[in-house]
């Protein structure tokens, strides 16, 4: 269970949440392939191996060597594409590719958390134009990602500009909670790789969730909660337990329909006085 309502005096605090297997029950950037493929992106021979490379990192995650594997085949095979084309391709197949593949009980914590008055914030290794637009449907409040370097063109050259992985999540925790307030501490942190053990071991309170099993043994040792998240549900079928923070013309809206709402009562109610009579 999750402590209570922040206490505003005191220094912010935050959720940092990894996505892949975490959040969502698959590698947020292989989930697309079909969709780049559909797009003219990538051919049939590399929908198959990121197919595979989705059935390993399933099966029993991706260790460093894996992941150093995955980020050179996934940062040569987009060498050339249009930075614009991939937002609108991601875009447009979101809510069918990852709505469905979000863990009820990340959703849920991620709930949780903003009532507490934390901050959410999604920590990825997937490339930016993925997981912003997934931070986005979550509500997150901010999103740490890997960049790549796009060229005059508007194409990626095939180079990394910032690799969010391993120590350097935590770096990025640690900058943010400088730039932001947060006291590490009392903030929280939630993982299934053992890559991730810098970021968790930064905070207050680290979670493993669906851990491998290195991370496991880690989480162990350590006396840190072992999570298991294992319902996938759309949003949608959850609210309006999952809600996203009100914005101004939601207020407004809601605000109209209450007020028509009372005028129907106050309507209907004179018509019934007035038939009685």
């Amino acid at each position: 269970m999750l402590k209570g309502v922040e206490n505003h005096s005191l220094p912010r605090t935050a959720a940092f949440f990894d996505l892949d297997k975490t959040v969502i029950a698959k590698s947020s950037t292989l989930t697309f392939s079909k969709s780049f493929y559909q797009g003219g992106l990538i051919n049939r021979r590399a929908v198959l191996r990121t197919a595979y490379s989705q059935f390993v990192f399933l099966a029993g995650g991706a260790d460093h060597e894996q992941m150093e594997r995955m980020r050179t085949y996934l940062s040569a095979l987009c060498r050339g594409w249009n930075v614009q084309q991939v937002k609108e391709i991601v875009a447009e197949t979101l809510h069918d590719l990852i709505d469905p593949i979000i863990y009820d009980e990340a959703a849920s914590l991620i709930e949780e958390h903003h009532t507490a008055g934390r901050d959410v914030v999604i920590v990825s290794t997937s490339g930016a134009e993925v997981v912003e637009p997934i931070g986005e449907l979550l509500g997150a409040d901010r999103v740490v990602a890997t960049r790549m370097v796009v060229g005059d063109d508007g194409c990626f050259t095939g180079e990394v500009e910032y690799y969010a992985y391993g120590p350097t999540k935590a770096e990025a925790i640690r900058e943010l909670a400088a730039s932001e307030g947060y006291d590490l501490s009392r903030c929280y942190a939630y993982s299934d790789s053992a890559t991730d053990v810098p970021m968790l071991e930064s905070v207050g309170h680290p979670h493993a969730v669906n851990p491998d099993r290195t991370l496991r043994r880690e989480a162990l040792a350590r006396g840190w909660p072992i999570l298991d998240f294992h319902r996938p549900v759309r949003l949608k079928q959850r609210l309006p337990a999952f809600s996203v923070p009100p914005r101004p013309a939601l207020v407004a809206a809601a605000a109209i329909g209450a007020a028509a709402a009372t005028a129907g009562l106050v309507w209907y109610a004179s018509r019934r006085r007035a038939t009685v009579a």
